[in-house]
């Protein structure tokens, strides 16, 4: 599943491919922007915030989301892709490599100006130059009613948090995804794990929370329901959690995991 780390690496990868080079070919498969041609433009950087990725040229910002199947993939011109082409959702080619977006949840060709109005209500992010804890342990802060398992996946409050990152921080800290912020022992802690957490995954191609890499060992709890528990041996229980407000709204409803032993 795609989160901060994911798309931090995946931006990497195309700043290193794309960066100063010409564009030859611009091909955008979302009908509202079909028309877009942005050949002959240079790639002047590719940049993450949160989960959010941005790709930009001399006159236009790309951004796209990756949602929960997203994905950019890079190519040498001629090399036969990897997933199937009705997926692809643009294709932008320059002289030594191919970018392509396949089955982006978001993508937008907007002006390059409007950078601000895309991230802008973001929080502070966790793999950005600007990261500031405080400001983001303010942010969970201000509404201390809110259960943590809900307050750390709200981007607004800081920003690369995703479903499997905040199951394993609840798991890690010992709580409940379903308790108050205002009863969750020493949040700055809390919030210095998921920077950590984020930082030492951000270069990995498996992601990690327990330390061990292979297939099936990477996570104490997400995805693990009615399996034993890494530490006490109890069955990991699941659920879902939402926003009371607004009850079942889809993507507001997540999947939680939990030890009904070792967090309370």
């Amino acid at each position: 599943m795609p989160e901060g780390d994911t798309v931090y690496r995946t931006a990497h990868n195309l700043q290193a491919a794309l960066a100063g080079e010409v564009l030859t070919r611009c091909d955008v498969r979302v009908p509202k922007y079909a028309t877009v041609d942005l050949t002959g433009e240079r790639v002047e950087s590719v940049g993450s915030r949160g989960k959010h990725l941005l790709l930009r040229t001399e006159t236009a910002l790309i951004h796209s989301h990756l949602k929960m199947e997203g994905t950019w993939h890079l190519y040498r011109p001629g090399t036969r892709w990897r997933r199937p082409a009705f997926e692809a959702r643009i294709v932008l080619g320059t002289e030594p490599w191919q970018a392509v977006g396949f089955a982006l949840g978001v993508l937008e060709v907007l002006p390059r100006d409007a950078e601000e109005d895309v991230v802008g209500h973001l929080g502070p992010d966790l793999l950005g130059p600007d990261w500031d804890e405080a400001e983001a342990i303010r942010r969970i802060e201000a509404d201390p009613e809110r259960a943590i398992g809900l307050a750390l996946l709200d981007q607004r409050n800081l920003a690369g948090v995703g479903n499997v990152y905040r199951n394993e921080l609840c798991f890690l800290r010992g709580v409940l995804p379903t308790r108050p912020v205002s009863a969750v022992p020493d949040l700055p802690r809390m919030v210095g794990l998921a920077k950590r957490t984020l930082e030492a995954n951000k270069n990995r191609v498996e992601r990690t929370l327990t330390g061990d890499v292979r297939r099936g060992k990477q996570d104490w709890v997400y995805g693990r329901t009615g399996q034993p528990c890494r530490r006490c041996g109890t069955r990991i229980l699941g659920g879902t959690l939402g926003d009371p407000v607004q009850p079942g709204r889809g993507a507001m409803d997540r999947e939680i995991y939990w030890c009904p032993r070792c967090q309370t």
